[in-house]
């Protein structure tokens, strides 16, 4: 395998992340869309993402995307202090370390960008994927029973959550 480098993302990985993404995406196994959106507004996506300083981390492998996690913050005001994390990987990447290596990446990122929760969805088929969430510290919050459903053939999703810190709480 060749060295693969972790970075945050830039405009100029628009190209080969849309290829990435678009690739897991269409496995139909792992995503909430079953194909990238346009590469104009993957790169519109991009630049939200930098300008608001979410973290969003490439894999890098001889220079093209092979892999991202990002965090992005929930969309209603009283839950601005959640972010809500999205990752993938090209087939020959994964079983390797690299998920782990960009979800911890993604982690410290969130963690510094002032989130106190980060969640995920994950198909509950997807043993690998909740393997490598709960190695990072990710517990089972929930499940949604049929929630997805790709093909006509329905499916569960778990909700996984972690607390990054422990601000005071309300009772």
């Amino acid at each position: 395998m060749d060295k693969v480098e972790i970075v945050p993302i830039r405009d100029e990985h628009s190209a080969t992340f849309h290829r990435t993404l678009d690739a897991v995406a269409r496995e139909r196994r792992y995503l909430s869309f079953l194909e990238a959106p346009p590469a104009e507004v993957t790169l519109a996506f991009i630049r939200d993402t930098i300008a608001q300083g979410f973290p969003q981390f490439v894999a890098l492998a001889d220079g093209e995307v092979v892999g991202w996690c990002d965090v992005r913050r929930k969309a209603r005001p009283i839950h601005a202090h959640v972010g809500i994390l999205g990752m993938g990987l090209l087939p020959p990447y994964r079983g390797q370390g690299l998920g782990l290596r960009l979800i911890r990446e993604a982690l410290t990122a969130a963690r510094q960008f002032g989130f106190h929760r980060v969640e995920l969805t994950v198909r509950a088929e997807n043993a690998n994927a909740i393997a490598l969430y709960r190695k990072v510290g990710f517990e089972i919050e929930g499940r949604l029973r049929d929630d997805g459903c790709v093909d006509g053939v329905y499916c569960d999703l778990l909700v996984m959550g972690i607390l990054l810190s422990s601000p005071g709480r309300s009772s």
